[in-house]
C-alpha cells in the first residue's frame, strides 16, 4: 500500500518557555492558534509542559524540558510575505520583524538584498531564529514559513547531498530551487550551495551551505517530528534516518549529518491531548525507556492494558 504524504512538525525545545513562546507567536502571526496543552509528569526533566500549535498553516511542537539544549541559526524558519498573496505583505512584514526583534538580536538587518527588496534575519528573545522575506510573486509559490538547515562546521557542502537523501526517505518529495555559490565569495566553497529548497511529503524544507566559522552546528534544541501510520512505518523511517545510536532515545533519533528527528505514531497526538492525565501518565512511563518507539505498547499502556515492548525496540 502506497504511503501517504505526510506533514512533518517541527518541534522546539524551550527550557521554561515552551507556553509563553507558543502564545507570543499565536499573537504574531496570522492563522496562529494553540491546539493543546499538555503536561508530561515524572520526566528526568520533571514535570514538562508540551504544547501544539500552529502558525500561517504550520504545525509546531514546543516543550518546557529544562536548559540542556540551546537554539541556535543552525535551524531557522524563513516567513515569507507574497505580495501576490497579501496586498499589505511588506507593511506584514516590518510588523513582524518588529514584534520578533523586541528583546532579541539582529543577525541581518531588515533592508533590501540582491535577492529580494526586503529582508532580515533575527533571532528572537527565545533564541528561534527567524527570516523574513518579501517573496518575488512571479516565482513558484512557497508556504508563509519554512525550516532552513543551515549546513556549517563538519556538514559543510552537504546540503546538495542531504536535500537528496532525505528526499528518498519521504514518499512524495520533490526539489525545488537549487542555487550555487559562485567563485569569489570565499570563505564559501564554490559550487557549494547558496541557497536550495525541496518538499519532503507536504513539508517543504530550505538548505544552505556555509563555510564559515560559525562555532555552532544542529543540536536538539529544534528537531523534527515525523508522524506514523504503523509500526512499519515507524520501522522504515527509523533506520533510514537513525545514524548515531548513543543519541536514540523516547523516539528520537539523529540522521547523519547531526539533525534531530522524532519517528512516532501519528495517534499520539490525540493522546497527548486527550485530557486524561492519568491515561497521559501511563503513556509518558511507557516511552521514556524506549529508543524506537512501540506503538502497540503505547496503545496499550495508555488504555491501561498489559502488553510486553517487542525486544528489538527495547
Amino acid at each position: 500500500m502506497t504511503e501517504e504524504r505526510i506533514t512533518i512538525t517541527p518541534h522546539l525545545w524551550f527550557d521554561r518557555e515552551a507556553r509563553e513562546a507558543a502564545e507570543r507567536y499565536c499573537s504574531l502571526f496570522p492563522d496562529g492558534h494553540i491546539r493543546s496543552v499538555t503536561t508530561l509528569r515524572d520526566t528526568p526533566s520533571g514535570d514538562c509542559d508540551v504544547v501544539s500549535f500552529s502558525l500561517a498553516g504550520q504545525p509546531f511542537m514546543a516543550i518546557s524540558a529544562g536548559p540542556l539544549f540551546r537554539f541556535n541559526p543552525s535551524v531557522s524558519f524563513i516567513v515569507n510575505h507574497d505580495p501576490s498573496r497579501d496586498g499589505e505583505a511588506r507593511a506584514h512584514l516590518d510588523a513582524l520583524w518588529d514584534a520578533l526583534a523586541d528583546g532579541g538580536l539582529v543577525r541581518m538587518p531588515l533592508d533590501a538584498y540582491p535577492f529580494s527588496p526586503r529582508y532580515g534575519w533575527v533571532e528572537d528573545r527565545y533564541g528561534v531564529n527567524w527570516q523574513l522575506i518579501l517573496s518575488d510573486p512571479e516565482g513558484e509559490p512557497r508556504p508563509s514559513i519554512v525550516p532552513a538547515l543551515l549546513f556549517t562546521g563538519e556538514v559543510t557542502g552537504k546540503a546538495e547531498e542531504a536535500g537528496a537523501f532525505y528526499r528518498s526517505v519521504f514518499p512524495g518529495s520533490r526539489p525545488g530551487r537549487l542555487l550555487r555559490w559562485p567563485a569569489g565569495m570565499e570563505p564559501e566553497r564554490e559550487g557549494t550551495v547558496m541557497y536550495s529548497d525541496f518538499r519532503l511529503g507536504e513539508t517543504w524544507f530550505a538548505a544552505m551551505d556555509s563555510a564559515e566559522d560559525h562555532g555552532f552546528g544542529f543540536n536538539e534544541a529544534i528537531s523534527f517530528v515525523v508522524p506514523c501510520a504503523s509500526q512499519e512505518e515507524i520501522d522504515r523511517y527509523w533506520a533510514a534516518l537513525s545514524a548515531v545510536p548513543e543519541a536514540e532515545a523516547c523516539g528520537w533519533c539523529k540522521d547523519r549529518y547531526g539533525l534531530s528527528w522524532q519517528i512516532a505514531p501519528a495517534a499520539m497526538d490525540a493522546m497527548m491531548a486527550c485530557g486524561d492525565q492519568a491515561k497521559i501518565d501511563r503513556l509518558t512511563q511507557a516511552f521514556l525507556p524506549m529508543k524506537k518507539l512501540d506503538l502497540a505498547a503505547l496503545q496499550a499502556a495508555f488504555e491501561g492494558e498489559g502488553a510486553p515492548v517487542r525486544p528489538d525496540l527495547g
